[in-house]
């Protein structure tokens, strides 16, 4: 199951609002917060694609960057043991902790495809 849209390089939530009775979401990876909404599935995503191009052209204008910036450090929490067995790993291979997290993501933003609720949840 699939809870956002995909467009022009941009994902938006999807969320229902049942006291409202409409959908609404807004957009992530930006500089900014740009909700959209609308009666259904395909008004929502109508409003999520107009709302790309809106910010988008709204930047151009502006001169400002769209997209939001990622420092590349961030902190990660894992198990003691998770975290244990990641630093024999790193040392068995001669790099550092570092390398085999940078390795780990990197392998799972190329198989996506592999990542579900179910098999995140599972701890060492």
């Amino acid at each position: 199951m699939k809870n956002y849209f995909e467009y022009n390089g941009y994902i938006g939530s999807v969320e229902f609002s049942a006291e409202d009775r409409v959908f609404f979401g807004k957009i992530h990876g930006i500089n900014d917060l740009v909700t959209f909404e609308g009666a259904s599935v395909d008004e929502l995503e109508q409003a999520f694609k107009e709302a790309i191009t809106d910010y988008l052209a709204t930047c151009e204008e502006l001169g400002k960057r769209p997209d939001k910036v990622y420092k590349g450090s961030f902190n990660v929490r894992v198990s003691e043991k998770l975290h244990h067995d990641s630093a024999l790993l790193a040392k068995k291979k001669g790099v550092n902790l570092n390398e085999v997290v940078k390795a780990a993501l990197s392998y799972m933003v190329q198989h996506e495809d592999l990542l579900n609720k179910e098999n995140l949840s599972v701890q060492p």
